[in-house]
């Protein structure tokens, strides 16, 4: 039996034998879009909760649309030309719209990347785009402090300023904040440094309800609900994409009632039920283009964690092809390469404030905390294996075969997606007489 995994812009390939039993965890297929364009037409015409962008226009001056970064495969291609010319049709000039790269603390996206990231030649050459660089002081507005927890709310003032803000996303599992998409593209995606290094803290991410698929008394979530009040509200575009990339869900309106919609319909296929655990699981980092950092690759280990037996091995692909990440990543990788997991979280916890992308450290103790971890790889260099602070390999195959030879029921599962279909062990109930 061959499983290809999402691999770079490829596929890897592992191949099983006859006698193990593999459960292979992917979505359910889901419903396409036939018409792609004359969905995102139907989405503007047809918004959740608001009037139609259209009339909304004609009483603005100025317009900024937030977008993902790199590390999210959004069809921007599909939906920033129409959603521009129903501004303009509203009567705002090119001029005062702007759209604005979410980019959090990562790095800006710029020259060929920029032009993959919005995916229409035309929207460079009609409005402005930029990208948000979150420790620029000057950019941001201080919106005030959160009410429960006490977060530093700044966010970038072409976003807090501009007469309609809108944010655009793809929304899939989010292993920290429930789900990605809507709220979380403005904090952290435009949000100052101080809000994010708050809410990313270790108190944050140690709370149990801080995980995948879920808000209820998810802290990040609740911060993201409550910026979105501070900020007075905002629209937003929210697409669902199948494993290949099509377009299978599109809406706009209110930005909180909208999101909802498209969770609702999303978790439907991205959660999987699954009765039992595996001493071996085998997953991948999504491929091309969430893969190409061994920081973003920490999603896939952690979403895959539930159906993992303790003590077994969870080995995961990730191509890599940018290395570690951030250079605050890997001082945070290398502290817990030489303080080990408890010591590591022992030593961040009650810190106000995380490092920067030291979040990802912690959450990748989570699953090192259940078993053994492995990289497959052939992108990431030498230099960098032990920084990683798991075991690091270039074969899946070898890898695979040698958990395979230290299971005890030659069973083993298989996520060819990765952190874009979670799943979550239930035992199954016995039969009732």
């Amino acid at each position: 039996m061959q499983i290809d995994l999402r691999y770079g812009k490829g596929t890897t390939p592992l191949e099983l034998p006859d006698d193990v039993f593999v459960t292979v965890v992917r979505k359910p297929d889901m419903p396409l879009l036939n018409d792609p364009a004359a969905a995102v037409t139907t989405a503007i015409d047809q918004p959740v909760g608001v009037p139609q962008l259209a009339e909304l226009s004609q009483g603005a001056n100025s317009a900024c649309i937030a977008v993902c970064d790199i590390t999210r495969p959004v069809p921007n291609h599909l939906f920033l030309r129409p959603l521009i010319e129903s501004l303009l049709s509203g009567g705002i000039k090119r001029d005062n719209i702007t759209v604005l790269v979410a980019t959090g603390l990562h790095r800006p996206n710029e020259g060929a990347e920029l032009a993959e990231l919005i995916g229409d030649p035309w929207v460079p050459e009609n409005v402005t785009v930029a990208n948000h660089f979150a420790r620029n002081d000057a950019d941001h507005v201080d919106l005030g402090s959160t009410s429960t927890r006490g977060t530093v709310v700044r966010i970038d003032r072409r976003f807090v300023e501009a007469d309609l803000r809108i944010a655009t996303g793809l929304v899939e599992p989010h292993f920290m904040a429930g789900y990605s998409g809507g709220r979380k593209v403005i904090a952290p995606g435009l949000a100052h440094a101080e809000t994010i290094t708050t809410f990313h803290s270790a108190r944050f991410m140690a709370n149990p309800a801080a995980t995948s698929c879920n808000f209820v008394d998810n802290p990040l979530h609740e911060e993201q609900l409550e910026i979105v009040r501070m900020l007075g509200g905002a629209l937003a575009v929210n697409t669902v994409i199948d494993e290949d990339r099509r377009l299978s869900f599109i809406n706009f309106g209110e930005i909180l009632r909208s999101h909802q919609q498209a969770v609702d319909y999303v978790s439907d296929f991205c959660q999987v039920l699954v009765p039992r655990r595996f001493h071996t699981v085998v997953t991948s980092a999504a491929g091309y283009p969430l893969d190409k950092t061994y920081y973003q690759t920490v999603k896939g280990m952690v979403c895959a964690m539930d159906i993992l037996e303790p003590g077994g091995d969870l080995i995961i692909v990730s191509e890599c092809s940018e290395g570690m990440g951030s250079a605050e990543f890997v001082a945070a990788q290398q502290r817990l390469v030489n303080l080990g997991p408890d010591a590591f979280l022992n030593s961040i916890l009650q810190k106000s404030h995380a490092e920067i992308d030291e979040w990802q450290t912690q959450m990748q103790t989570k699953p090192m905390q259940v078993g053994r971890i492995h990289l497959v790889t052939d992108g990431l260099p030498a230099q960098d294996h032990t920084s990683t602070g798991v075991s690091v390999t270039s074969s899946l195959q070898t890898a695979v075969d040698s958990s395979l030879c230290r299971s005890p029921d030659q069973a083993i599962a298989v996520i060819p997606e990765g952190p874009y279909v979670v799943p979550f062990y239930k035992a199954m109930e016995p039969n009732r007489v």
